[in-house]
């Protein structure tokens, strides 16, 4: 059974997926913009839901954090880039293949 955890780095806008301490995926990432960063800190993921609609692309990882997440995006050209209310944006592909590996409860960190 794989013990997987995510770390967002910030400052690279990567996040990666370890399953311990080796790290199994790399996907690149949209950033919170200068004025609504993507907060620093340690959280779970607490819900999973398919299509949610809007800008959140195909899926969307909901945090422990009140009003954040890991989703998709339907701006595709906003990955890699800090443009952002916080969340952590990546690629629908990405998305969906992060969350069909990762259960509810899955350690989050966010790190710069």
């Amino acid at each position: 059974m794989p013990n997987y955890r995510i770390i967002v780095d910030l400052s690279d806008r990567n996040l990666y997926l370890l399953d311990g301490n080796t790290v199994t995926r790399q996907f690149p990432v949209g950033i919170g913009k200068m004025v609504t960063k993507t907060p620093k800190g340690e959280y779970t993921i607490i819900n999973k839901q398919a299509n949610p609609g809007g800008p959140f692309g195909a899926f969307w990882l909901g945090l422990s954090k009140p009003h954040y997440g890991i989703h998709g995006t339907n701006d595709p050209s906003s990955i890699g880039r800090e443009v952002s209310h916080g969340c952590i944006r990546m690629y629908n592909e990405d998305v969906l293949q992060l969350a069909q590996l990762v259960p509810i409860h899955t350690r989050v960190t966010i790190r710069r």
